[in-house]
């Protein structure tokens, strides 16, 4: 399930430019997932794997993975934000919160967070922003035997609750991980890494396919 979230006027998602020749700039915000802990080689994250698909659109696009295995959404905001501003990106995406439910942040902070990062992108850059709903961290094999398993599973639901509202707020197009998580990693092991809670290399080619659908939606035809 993918959805475009638009702003409190009802404006859509950015798009990204109308001149396929355009040095389209992609930038990546967030934790482990971004920085590619799991991938096999740097080239199969999902970043490698969007930068990509996003050449076949625009050959001179490139990309900054500024991503960190660890990062929760305080450290997005203060250790990624300006650098991602200073590169006046066409394209960003934002993938952050396992790590602020792991070390058990408030919702409310972990909102607070969101409205500092996205609200900064969309008033310092121009760029597409695409940010994910948090997989079912309950359903990986790390929390599925464990008591944590119920807590963790909630506060997802409360995480990406905070994240949609942040999306129609600042007009950033959501693209859904959550539902395809709960239906596909239990009957698809594959998909997790060794440690049972990162991306493997399908895992990536899975969350790239998924996340790709929401920036082919803002690229206008050339």
């Amino acid at each position: 399930m993918l959805a475009g979230c638009a702003g409190g006027r009802g404006d859509a998602a950015r798009a990204l430019p109308a001149d396929c020749s355009a040095p389209v700039v992609y930038a990546a915000l967030g934790d482990s997932t971004v920085e590619g802990v799991g991938a096999s080689r740097p080239e199969l994250n999902y970043v490698s794997r969007l930068h990509s698909r996003l050449r076949a659109a625009y050959p001179n696009a490139r990309s900054v993975n500024l991503g960190v295995a660890g990062a929760a959404s305080a450290d997005v905001a203060a250790g990624q934000l300006a650098r991602a501003v200073e590169l006046q990106p066409g394209l960003v995406t934002l993938s952050v919160g396992p790590n602020d439910i792991t070390g058990r942040v408030p919702v409310e902070t972990f909102a607070k967070n969101l409205d500092t990062i996205l609200g900064r992108l969309a008033r310092e850059t121009r760029a597409l922003v695409v940010a994910n709903l948090l997989p079912d961290l309950a359903v990986t094999p790390r929390f599925h035997a464990s008591r944590a398993r119920e807590a963790v599973g909630r506060q997802t639901v409360l995480f990406n609750e905070a994240l949609a509202r942040a999306a129609r707020t600042h007009r950033v197009a959501l693209v859904d991980l959550y539902e395809p998580s709960r239906r596909e990693v239990p009957e698809r092991p594959e998909l997790v890494w060794s440690d049972g809670y990162h991306p493997s290399d399908a895992g990536y080619a899975r969350w790239a396919e998924l996340v790709w659908r929401g920036v082919e939606a803002g690229i206008p035809a050339c």
